[in-house]
């Protein structure tokens, strides 16, 4: 079994930071990409960031120069620094792994059940 468990969310103020870590665990042979969602009751989950295995990054625009994914392959763990946080920014966030279990298994999708982080003063 595959677990994606998802740390660090919490309450901060507006312009402070917040480090998300979500790490895989089980029995893993090999993590592709690993992206960051967020969803706001009522709307649809979005993507915020991603990052390959070979360490390429994306990011949604509204988080560009804000927010920063890195990954430690040894470790099967993804991270999201957030920096100078804005109200909008509130959301429960989710991490997505694709992942093989074995040498000669497909690919997979997996998530984790997300944390939740509010921007508040």
């Amino acid at each position: 079994q595959v677990q994606l468990v998802e740390s660090g969310g919490g309450l901060v103020q507006p312009g402070g930071s917040l480090r998300l870590s979500c790490a895989a665990s089980g029995s893993i042979f090999k993590v592709y990409a690993m992206e960051w969602y967020r969803q706001v009751p009522g709307k649809q989950r979005e993507l915020v960031a991603g990052i390959t295995d070979d360490g390429g990054t994306n990011y949604a625009d509204s988080v560009k120069g804000r927010f920063s994914a890195s990954r430690d392959g040894a470790k099967n763990t993804a991270y999201l620094q957030m920096d100078n946080l804005k109200p909008e920014d509130t959301a429960v966030y989710f991490c997505y792994a694709d992942l093989s279990t074995t040498s000669t298994m497909p690919r997979k999708n997996y998530w984790g059940r997300g944390t939740q982080v509010t921007v508040s003063s």
